[in-house]
């Protein structure tokens, strides 16, 4: 994919109940070397709705050109098995078609929310979710997932229990791409660069990682570590006084993706993807490797 945008746009996500979510943090970064800067919420809203971010996205892609990450598993895993859902009477086949499965399973809950799934008896098998660890979970990967882990290995697409649990997010992450269908390119499964806006899926962690810091306990919130993370993909540093905020100091992650992928998205070789990932989707900045 050949590109060039104007503004870089991340997102750290929540798949929680509810209407709005201190968990949600967005860091807007200019191209160039200019430092991010956090983007507050809707001036009615405390905090961002998962609806209200995508109403942002639309709304600064019509005044510029946007890449725009977001920290959720954009698919799930497919190849291992041939099959997202392996053993279930008509698995989805592409991943357009999961994403529609998701939102209508889940069609009667508020912003975008995907848990319903969980009650749902032909899928709940599969995933570890709150007081429901299903026959069928299983700790299955990506290829994205497995070329990942020499650097940072990410969650299990299927695990929505616990701080690390990608699962809840991402239900809700794959009902708003359904959404999103014919408004932007949704990478790697399109590849068209006339649209105003690209979504990519972001790993923050993996982003920390390869600038040397491990980001737990918050210390890659710390503005030292988090300035030592900028600079290394090329940013200016936030003032001293800078303080991350969110429960699990969100702002520090929106905001080192904003800038990895300001980096990153300049190194062709970083869109080259496997044909796995035209199923199973591709984290942004994790480079395939044929050697690997």
């Amino acid at each position: 994919m050949e590109a060039e945008f104007d503004l870089f746009i991340g997102i750290d996500w929540s798949g929680a109940k509810g209407k709005s979510h201190r968990g949600i943090a967005v860091s807007e970064a200019n191209a160039g070397k200019s430092v991010p800067s956090i983007i507050s919420p809707p001036a009615h809203q405390r905090f961002w709705s998962r609806r209200s971010v995508m109403d942002y996205l639309i709304k600064r892609s019509r005044e510029k050109k946007v890449l725009a990450g977001i920290d959720f598993a954009f698919s799930y895993p497919f190849i291992d098995e041939n099959s997202y859902f392996p053993g279930a009477q008509n698995s989805p086949a592409s991943v357009q078609e999961l994403w529609a499965l998701i939102d209508s399973i889940n069609i009667d809950a508020p912003d975008f929310y995907g848990g319903l799934i969980w009650q749902n008896p032909s899928f709940s098998v599969y995933y570890n979710a709150p007081n429901n660890r299903g026959d069928l979970f299983r700790s299955r990967r990506r290829k994205t997932e497995i070329f990942a882990k020499h650097i940072k290995s990410p969650s299990p697409t299927f695990n929505c229990v616990g701080p690390a649990g990608v699962g809840t997010g991402s239900l809700a992450g794959m009902r708003m791409l359904h959404k999103f269908d014919g408004i932007a390119c949704r990478w790697p499964f399109e590849n068209n660069a006339d649209y105003s806006l690209t979504l990519v899926e972001i790993f923050p962690s993996y982003y920390f990682a390869l600038a040397g810091i491990n980001a737990i306990k918050g210390n890659h919130a710390q503005v030292m570590m988090l300035n030592k993370a900028l600079a290394f993909f090329g940013s200016n540093p936030l003032p001293d006084e800078f303080i991350a905020n969110g429960p699990d100091f969100d702002e520090a992650d929106a905001l080192i993706s904003s800038a990895a992928i300001r980096t990153l998205s300049a190194k062709q070789k970083l869109w080259d993807t496997p044909a796995s990932a035209n199923q199973e989707g591709w984290i942004f900045g994790v480079e395939y490797a044929i050697n690997l």
